[in-house]
């Protein structure tokens, strides 16, 4: 912001493009309480699962990339872990009014609504309900359960309608004057390189997504699983008869397939910012994608006789999918990639009418 006075020139800095309207600031906050105050209860359960087995603080942190660590009560799987990382994180985010956190934040409200809509299901059978009776945390789950549906419940209503724009290429300058032509370029460069990263991410989640549908519909068929048992499994959640936190394997299969395909298009159509979402996304996929390959290190898979045809492709996935996230978080961490960036208060000299220069991640020169 250039304000001139006399032959004085007073340069102060505009308002954080980064930060949540002053209009939205409750719907963060609270999105924020309701995730953090989620997020806290599973690690009070990863805490307790700690206590209760026969490992120790440091057997915990091995587990979380070593799979073979089995040696500890396992009251969370994986999925869960990184749920609890991605939850603590948007929330505070959400909490310092990040735009950021936004779409994040609401990525994790769906999923989280999509399990408790699982469990639902389950308790529609008079078996699962008794075995919550009979399980002496029962009641402890059940009511963690009820705490994740509150919480997204919260997070999608309070943040759904919080849509704001970018400043960059709408917004007019201090009193009512308009962009210059040299700041509609910059606008236009930026909003460019944006939706040139946005589609680059969406099409990597796009193959992503599209291969392990491909995967799992060809191993149903090599296993001889019907499609309707396979789906039962991901939405029942009275299939696996135990009470549990975790989720089962088919579930988290078609969730993160749905996930990467709707998330790919809407990159690739790049008409809205889901950055947020992409990178929670991404690292989620990237911390299982390493614990795999940990596995398969650990257990001299690489270059071993088991290597067939269907290993190599597994292999070849497996390599696709740890460069697709890692280059995924990579883009959607950079400030090229932001859509926040903020161009009426960039315009060289007392008059406005330099030929100030912007980079497409915000620098300017």
């Amino acid at each position: 912001m250039v304000i001139q006075d006399g032959g004085a020139v007073d340069v102060r800095p505009g308002p954080d493009p980064g930060r949540a309207a002053a209009g939205h600031e409750r719907a963060y906050r609270t999105a924020g309480a309701a995730l953090g105050l989620y997020g806290g209860a599973l690690t009070a359960w990863t805490v307790y699962g700690i206590v209760q087995g026969d490992g120790s603080v440091w057997d915990f942190f091995e587990g979380l990339f070593d799979p073979r660590a089995s040696f500890f009560m396992w009251t969370l799987g994986p999925g869960e872990w990184a749920l609890v990382v991605a939850l603590l994180a948007v929330a505070a985010g959400a909490l310092a009014l990040r735009r950021v956190a936004r779409t994040g934040a609401l990525l994790l409200g769906w999923v989280i609504l999509a399990q408790s809509a699982r469990e639902a299901v389950g308790l529609c059978h008079a078996g699962y309900r008794r075995s919550y009776a009979l399980e002496p945390l029962g009641g402890w789950v059940l009511a963690t359960r009820a705490l994740g549906l509150l919480a997204a419940l919260v997070v999608v209503v309070s943040l759904l309608r919080a849509t704001e724009r970018a400043g960059a290429a709408g917004q007019s300058a201090e009193g009512g004057e308009r962009p210059g032509p040299a700041q509609r370029s910059c606008a236009d460069t930026d909003s460019w390189w944006r939706r040139r990263l946005s589609r680059i991410c969406g099409v990597l989640f796009l193959v992503m997504g599209g291969t392990r549908l491909a995967w799992t519909a060809w191993g149903m068929a090599e296993e001889h699983v019907d499609l309707g048992s396979y789906l039962r499994r991901a939405v029942d959640g009275s299939v696996n008869g135990a009470v549990r936190l975790s989720q089962s394997g088919e579930f988290t299969t078609l969730s993160s397939v749905t996930a990467l395909l709707v998330l790919g298009v809407l990159a690739v159509r790049s008409n809205r910012d889901v950055r947020g979402a992409l990178l929670v996304f991404a690292a989620v996929e990237l911390y299982l994608t390493v614990r795999t390959v940990v596995l398969l290190t650990v257990t001299g898979f690489f270059g071993g006789p088991f290597v067939t045809g269907e290993s190599a492709l597994s292999l070849a996935m497996t390599a696709y999918e740890l460069a697709a996230t890692t280059s995924v978080v990579v883009l959607a961490t950079g400030r090229s990639f932001s859509a926040y960036g903020s161009y009426q208060g960039q315009r060289s000299g007392p008059y406005g009418g330099g030929s100030h220069r912007s980079w497409p991640d915000g620098r300017a020169g």
